[in-house]
């Protein structure tokens, strides 16, 4: 696309200019004022005008060739749009219209083809229509100074004046030009099935509309679906709590729209809590992170819904064994449309077999047993504004919640043990996206979002009451701008402040005990980035980076430079290498201290970095890539190292003699990830592997060096899927080593030195759990009801061995000095079904 290289204030004063020459030669050679015209007329014709000057000053117009009077005045009324009415033979008026008639033809820039169902809208007016099958439109009773739009899809719109298009004998035609738009490069357009694409930065894409089928998913869950990549796992089997490299859920940054989210499940995360009917396209990114994302030292996963005016209205709805939603997307009009959606589940008063087996993994090993009642639901909207075709704004809002109530009935008569837990966010935010010129860009962003998880447990015949609660409150603002250097050489440029406040309260009445835990960070943010593409588009770079300023009110003030580096490069025709780096940084973790935590549910507490006992959270990372892709095969590899400093024992989940030692450490992870797959238009079939040698460091524990909470040294998965007609299956197998955790000590298993008594264990996670391994099926058919109309019926299963893997195991000193073993177990034999039809 050529390109503007002059800003709209230098090409203002050059048209100013170039008008003021034109108009000027257009005087000295063949135009005349009107109302000298009219003097001379009537001399020649013996008649008088009557007229009020400013109706006719200032204008300009050419002599007529004719002899003939009533010739002369009906050109003037052509070409001026001035009434003209005759009162007599010898005297006539004239008065400046205040509406206007119009016409005109819309042609291509090559003016070879009509451009029918373009819309023309006329400003300051209720007027708008579209040109017929010739591309003509016509309009009376148009406002003489109003300005016209012109637009169409693939061409760039038009705006101009009225009156350059009044109806005369002939009407004028206007070309318009092709609209380009520079996307992504895919380097594999169909990467294990239809939707899932990797681009040039080595980031996935995952496009929900287009998105075929994965082994155990009927319909599309977007944080279950990236785990099938490799390096992307989640060791507890939930699909929100995901470890991308080794690292902590709350190590990763999850967007939505722009906005963080500090909640990401339903059914305490065994579903996902966005609805992928109105998530567009997902992006993940496990290293090369750009310079426009803070935060998130081990992944980032960016969510974005609705991004342009739909053409038509659109939607759906549907149900599974757990839940039912609606959506749609509806052009309100041509600059305004909205999406919708809706979710619940009817899990409070229906029980399905999935929901047992659901409830069976989310409430193991916790004080739920009995007469619970849990529903989740979440809200979505979003409006979509076109202020101009150069200017757009959007805003988002999403609400969701998980709920829990349920009663522990006893023997003795007394009243019953009563709890309930709330788990909810609310998020909301806009952004204002402008095109100043062709080769200069902006976008203005800001939202808030609010997390907050509240625990009433009351027992003891209504006589002890404890209450916790977690409530972060965040705000953000954000400008980024893009200047085209050249037309390979991209600048982005930026600033963003983010203040987050989290509280932690915790209340007992008998015994009495208080704790009410506040902080506030301030985050500012300047980053840049240049971006190179080659002419023949072989190599592809970024380099940038963050200067970031964080400020707790009450403990620390930190700079923290991150450099950001992503490089790829196709030295062989279908063969690619990718070099990527990033040094990132976060001030927000979660901490997991007590197995009672929120009655044993959702054990996890967003804190804040102090600079003391939970340090900034920073990490370096590397790799080195291969890939080989043709239309049918990839092979792909890569090699990475990633460090994070400034981890506190509290965020990694120990269950051993390090559980409350509050020690800052590190952890390293050398890796490697494989994949292959073959596809055609019919099947998909891959193999991946990932390898990871993940360690702890703790200088002021014994040993000092030792294997990490998530320390999976091998993960393989062999699937693929087929589609025959309207029908999809998909077969998939998963395998992962057992992942270390602690025994007690063998020879001496309680410590009777100390009151209360301790268990003695053995070197930390010096043991491994058995190996893990799942089978899982599903199938889609889709019936074409008509052109508009579709039903789409699904079925899955995970787990269709019925395979009970250990997940987790760990122990507790009982009252009589025996020690508990308690063993957390993966999902059983879970199917599913689903019922959509959309439109």
């Amino acid at each position: 696309m050529q390109k503007r290289h002059q800003n709209n204030f230098i090409v203002f004063l050059f048209l100013l200019v170039f008008s003021m020459n034109s108009y000027a030669q257009t005087i000295d050679n063949d135009s005349i004022l009107l109302r000298d015209y009219l003097s001379e007329l009537e001399t020649s014709f013996n008649v008088k005008f009557s007229y009020a000057d400013s109706d006719v000053n200032a204008i300009y117009i050419e002599k007529s060739n004719s002899d003939s009077l009533d010739a002369i005045l009906n050109s003037l009324r052509n070409t001026t749009g001035i009434t003209i009415t005759k009162l007599n033979d010898r005297y006539y008026t004239l008065t400046k219209a205040t509406t206007i008639t119009i016409c005109g033809f819309v042609l291509d820039n090559f003016e070879e083809n009509t451009i029918p169902g373009a819309t023309v809208e006329i400003y300051e007016s209720n007027l708008s229509g579209f040109t017929d099958a010739n591309g003509a439109f016509s309009f009376e009773n148009v406002p003489r100074n109003s300005l016209i739009q012109i637009k169409h899809i693939g061409f760039k719109p038009i705006f101009i004046e009225a009156k350059e298009f009044i109806k005369t004998t002939d009407c004028k035609t206007i070309a318009m030009a092709l609209s380009y738009q520079e996307l992504d490069e895919v380097i594999v357009t169909q990467f294990l099935t239809t939707g899932l694409n990797k681009l040039s930065d080595a980031s996935i894409e995952l496009n929900t509309e287009k998105f075929g089928i994965l082994p155990g998913v009927s319909e599309p869950d977007i944080l279950q679906t990236v785990q099938a990549l490799p390096g992307i796992k989640s060791v507890d089997e939930t699909v929100s709590d995901i470890n991308i490299r080794g690292g902590t859920n709350d190590q990763n940054l999850i967007l939505w729209d722009g906005i963080k989210m500090y909640q990401t499940g339903h059914f305490f995360g065994l579903i996902s809590a966005f609805n992928p009917y109105v998530t567009e396209k997902v992006s993940i990114i496990k290293n090369g992170t750009s310079a426009i994302y803070g935060g998130g030292v081990s992944g980032t996963l960016s969510m974005k819904s609705m991004q342009e005016l739909p053409l038509y209205a659109k939607g759906g709805a549907g149900f599974n064994l757990i839940s039912g939603d609606v959506f749609g997307e509806i052009p309100v009009n041509e600059n305004l449309a909205i999406q919708i959606s809706a979710r619940r589940s009817y899990t409070d008063f229906l029980n399905t077999p999935t929901y047992t087996t659901f409830s069976e993994k989310a409430f193991q090993d916790t004080e739920v047993d009995n007469e619970s009642e849990f529903y989740f639901y979440d809200f979505t909207t979003k409006f979509i504004y076109e202020i101009n075709p150069y200017h757009h704004v959007s805003a988002s809002m999403i609400t969701m919640s998980n709920n829990l109530n349920y009663l522990e009935t006893t023997n003795d008569g007394t009243a019953p043990n009563r709890s309930n837990l709330n788990q909810d966010n609310f998020s909301i935010g806009s952004q204002l996206q402008s095109e100043w010129t062709d080769v200069f860009t902006s976008q203005l962003s800001f939202y808030y979002t609010q997390y907050d998880l509240d625990a009433l447990s009351i027992s003891n015949n209504d006589t002890q009451q404890l209450t916790q609660n977690n409530l972060v409150k965040e705000s953000n603002v954000k400008l980024t701008t893009n200047y085209q250097l050249w037309d390979t050489i991209n600048w982005m440029n930026g600033y963003e402040f983010t203040e987050t406040g989290i509280e932690n309260t915790t209340n007992i009445n008998q015994p009495p005990f208080a704790s009410n835990i506040k902080g506030v960070i301030r985050h500012h943010a300047l980053f840049s980035e240049l971006n190179y593409s080659s002419e023949n588009e072989k190599l592809k770079s970024s380099l940038g980076g963050r200067l970031n300023y964080f400020e707790n009110l009450n403990t620390f003030k930190e700079y923290v430079f991150e450099p950001r580096l992503n490089i790829s490069y196709e030295f062989l025709p279908n063969f690619k290498t990718e070099v990527l780096g990033e040094f990132k940084s976060q001030v927000t973790n979660q901490i997991i201290d007590l197995e009672q935590n929120f009655l044993g549910i959702e054990k996890r507490r967003w804190i804040l970095s102090d600079g003391d006992a939970l340090p900034i959270t920073k990490s370096k990372q590397g790799s080195i890539g291969f890939n080989y892709d043709t239309d049918k095969f990839y092979l792909g590899i890569d090699g990475f190292y990633k460090k994070v400093d400034g981890i506190n024992v509290y965020t990694q989940g120990f269950q051993n003699q390090n559980q409350f030692d509050g020690e800052i450490g590190s952890y390293v992870v050398k890796g490697a990830e494989f994949l292959i797959n073959t596809k055609n238009n019919y099947y998909s079939a891959w193999l991946s592997y990932t390898f990871n040698k993940n360690d702890y460091t703790f200088d002021a524990l014994s040993p000092t060096i030792f294997p990490n909470n998530l320390d999976v040294r091998h993960a393989v998965t062999l699937a693929g899927n087929y589609t025959i007609g309207n029908l999809k299956l998909g077969l998939g197998l998963n395998y992962k080593s057992g992942k270390p955790f602690t025994q007690p000590d063998k020879n001496d298993p309680i410590n009777e030195a100390v009151f209360p008594n301790e268990i003695n264990y053995e070197e930390s996670n010096s043991s491994r759990l058995p190996e893990y391994l799942r089978a899982d099926a599903s199938a889609i058919y889709t019936l074409n009801i008509n052109d508009k109309v579709k039903t789409t019926l699904g079925a899955s299963v995970l787990n269709f061995t019925h395979r009970r893997n250990t997940l987790n195991t760990y122990y507790r000193l009982q009252e009589d000095n025996t020690i508990e073993t308690i063993e957390r177990l993966s999902l059983g034999i879970t199917p599913n079904f689903s019922l959509r039809i959309s439109f």
